[in-house]
């Protein structure tokens, strides 16, 4: 039996991290009966974003070219600070709460590190600091001694941040005072 197009249109928001059944037929409905020009805008800016966005070169977060903004902003280079994250939405949902103004690097499962690369970046950049700012777990504790391991020659001091940021949780669930608590309350490692 064939499905029709609001069943199918129910059935992809689903797929969105978060949205539940209810929800998905709240927004279809809301997108294919009560406003359509919403829905067409949406469209437009999926599509416009699917063709557009892409990692940076350099940290590995969200960009429209082939490195961020963040990245390219010459006022960060004085800050001597490198903040190590599990996804390009860790640096988001830092960037949206304002309270940090050193560089990122994202270290997630699809990357492997390059030690030489990220060697280079920390002296241009003059890091005298590295930030973990990872989701607690064992795995993300195993990835930061991990890197310390390889860039104890560096001179660099290690911090994480402070404890606060619930286990398991992902930054983005994170509200804007916890995770500027957690950032400012960061642990020497």
């Amino acid at each position: 039996m064939k499905k029709d197009k609001f069943e199918l249109l129910v059935e992809q928001l689903e797929q969105i991290p978060s949205i539940g059944k209810k929800s998905a037929l709240k927004i279809a409905y809301t997108l294919a009966l009560e406003n359509k020009i919403l829905a067409l805008n949406i469209a437009h800016c999926i599509e416009d974003a699917v063709n557009n966005i892409q990692r940076c070169d350099i940290c590995g977060g969200i960009s429209q070219s082939s490195i961020c903004d963040i990245c390219s902003d010459e006022s960060r280079l004085y800050s001597g600070v490198l903040c190590i994250v599990g996804s390009p939405k860790d640096i988001l949902v830092i960037e949206d709460a304002n309270i940090f103004d050193g560089f990122y690097l994202v270290v997630d499962e699809r990357d492997s590190l390059d030690f030489k690369v990220m060697i280079t970046n920390i002296k241009l950049y003059d890091i005298k600091e590295i930030i973990f700012a990872f989701s607690p777990s064992l795995a993300s504790d195993a990835m930061m001694l991990y890197i310390e391991d390889h860039l104890k020659d560096e001179n660099i001091r290690f911090s994480k941040i402070a404890q606060g940021v619930p286990t398991g949780v992902g930054l983005d669930n994170i509200d804007r005072l916890s995770l500027t608590r957690a950032l400012e309350s960061r642990i020497k490692i």
